[in-house]
């Protein structure tokens, strides 16, 4: 919603309920939890009273939280030290590790001695990620932390010398036409002395946050991934409990960087995955195609034959490691978990660093209330981030990224000396120099790829996908993928880029159409949309805008 609009709102609905707290947490995933466990922890073992509220746009705890996922317990052995009698959903240790370089119809394993360390294992669990998060969240709300899931932030509030003072939830029961309805409520305003911000990645009220303080001035530009997954139950006969699964090459060009996870849960389940790097430059590249086709590979298939499709996702990553963490506090408030970036690329994880970095953020905000601060830098958080483990773990990997693209045999085989032979401990570093957008060229400069049409075995359109992913929005709502200007899709990308609109989102949201004269219009089908902020980051133009649509709209992921 516009700000005019907003104001009108306000005008004649206004003012909003407002609620005080010492901490509001945007975000129910694993940073946002951790940070609101470790504030109650403190709060407990001191004897003091500090009030803590969470919110998450998704309707429950994890229905929007996806990823593959393979969990180092180290962080949350820190915040929980008896997670396992806890009943934390940590139940498939992982028993065997395979990394495969694949060709159209081969498949070339790496010795296991040669795997580098952030390909091995020993030690983690395959987890579903949002089973972990509901969990988190039983343990956050038993000790005196107030969960408000379907409630999206949808504006950041300030004070009157600027700092942030905290966020209020959209309006409830606006129409299409941006007029409340019959079922209209007011949004309520949370104020706090200080505000995280951990939306994941591409956070909405995280983007509007670096260009107010300038976070990101001196990092290098952030860069992405998008990861689509998908849940399949299979054929006792061919299930390896325990077995991880990553691979490389096919079907991607040497020159994209991507690849793949295949983890092998309990109950005859496996996590499938396709990740791929949204700094391609060929426009007519669709990443869910590409994740079809990949399952279709002699030695993918083998493991799906038979099986079936239970759940589908797709959610962007943020890639780019430390050098392009921004800065991580503000006054009145700070970023944490994937919404800064502490995702490690080079190990295929970030749930682990996004418990730490929350559990460092809520260790800084205790101290700082213990003493009667509120609404200032919190900078004993970037400094204990400086002499973490964490921080030397990403620095090891720093290079990663950039690596493997400029490649994926040259690449490797860079990951591989500076991994295996020096242990990440190298006086080299490599910069990111463009943000995703920047990177994708002209349609003429390329030959459109024909992708084969999908079997409903092994490979399945968008349309079928979306419908397991559970997504679902009230019909008559603003659309939240706005355009800055409505003719940049029709006079600009469609000519220049093909309309990557419709291959670079995994959920049939764009589609371009011909109206009744034969010119041709961008239909923004905003029903479909998981959420995975793909549109905001890769349109070259960067005219498409993400905005939290109502609370509780979106995907509905089981166990992903």
């Amino acid at each position: 919603m516009n700000s005019n609009a907003q104001a009108s709102i306000l005008e004649q609905y206004g003012p909003r309920e407002a609620m005080e707290y010492d901490v509001v947490i945007v975000g129910g995933g694993p940073a946002g939890l951790a940070a609101a466990i470790r504030l109650k922890q403190l709060a407990q073992k001191e004897g003091r009273e500090v009030s803590v509220c969470l919110l998450e746009k998704g309707g429950e705890l994890g229905a929007h939280t996806l990823s593959g996922a393979v969990m180092d317990p180290r962080a949350m052995t820190e915040l929980f030290p008896d997670w396992k009698e806890r009943g934390a959903p940590l139940n498939t240790p992982v028993k065997e590790d395979r990394f495969l370089f694949l060709s159209e119809t081969s498949a070339l394993r790496t010795p296991h001695w040669m795997l580098p360390d952030c390909f091995q294992n020993t030690g983690n669990y395959i987890v579903s990620l949002g089973n972990v998060v509901r969990w988190m969240g039983k343990q956050a709300e038993a000790l005196g932390v107030e969960v408000f899931p379907g409630f999206a932030a949808a504006e950041v509030l300030y004070n009157d010398r600027g700092a942030v003072r905290g966020v209020a939830t959209g309006n409830m029961g606006i129409g299409r036409d941006g007029q409340p309805t019959a079922d209209f409520q007011l949004g309520m305003e949370l104020h706090a002395k200080y505000t995280f911000f951990a939306e994941g990645s591409r956070g909405h009220l995280g983007r509007q946050l670096m260009t107010r303080f300038g976070l990101a001035d001196g990092s290098d530009p952030q860069v992405y991934g998008i990861g689509l997954k998908e849940l399949w139950e299979i054929d006792p006969a061919r299930h390896v409990e325990g077995l991880v699964v990553h691979s490389a090459g096919w079907p991607l060009a040497r020159d994209t960087y991507g690849g793949s996870f295949l983890y092998h849960q309990e109950n005859n389940q496996v996590a499938i995955g396709f990740v791929v790097g949204l700094g391609y430059a060929n426009p007519y590249l669709s990443p869910y195609e590409e994740f079809q086709r990949y399952k279709t590979h002699p030695a993918i298939r083998h493991f799906l034959e038979g099986g079936k499709r239970i759940a589908y996702g797709a959610r962007s990553i943020t890639a780019g490691g430390p050098l392009s963490l921004p800065k991580l506090v503000f006054p009145g408030g700070a970023l944490i978990g994937c919404e800064a970036g502490f995702l490690n690329a080079a190990r295929i994880k970030g749930s682990h660093a996004a418990i730490k970095s929350g559990m460092l953020a809520a260790e800084a905000a205790f101290l700082a209330l213990g003493v009667g601060r509120s609404a200032d830098e919190l900078s004993a958080y970037p400094a204990a981030y400086d002499s973490s483990w964490l921080k030397e773990e990403l620095h090891r990997t720093r290079n990663f990224k950039q690596w493997m693209s400029k490649g994926l045999y040259f690449g490797s085989l860079m990951v591989g000396i500076e991994q295996k032979l020096l242990g990440g401990r190298v006086p080299w570093t490599l910069h990111h120099h463009e943000p995703d957008h920047a990177c994708l060229k002209p349609a003429r400069d390329f030959t459109a790829i024909a992708y084969p049409k999908p079997d409903g075995k092994l490979s399945f359109d968008r349309l079928s996908s979306v419908f397991i992913s559970n997504t679902n929005h009230i019909e008559n709502q603003p659309i939240h993928l706005t355009l800055k200007d409505p003719t940049v899709p029709v006079r600009i990308n469609l000519p220049e880029y093909a309309g990557p609109e419709g291959r670079y989102c995994p959920a049939g949201v764009y589609e371009f159409v011909k109206n009744e004269d034969q010119s041709e219009r961008l239909q923004i089908n905003a029903q479909n949309c998981v959420h995975c902020k793909t549109c905001d980051i890769k349109d070259p133009t960067q005219n498409i805008v993400w905005v939290v649509p109502e609370g509780g709209g979106g995907p509905n992921y089981p166990n992903m």
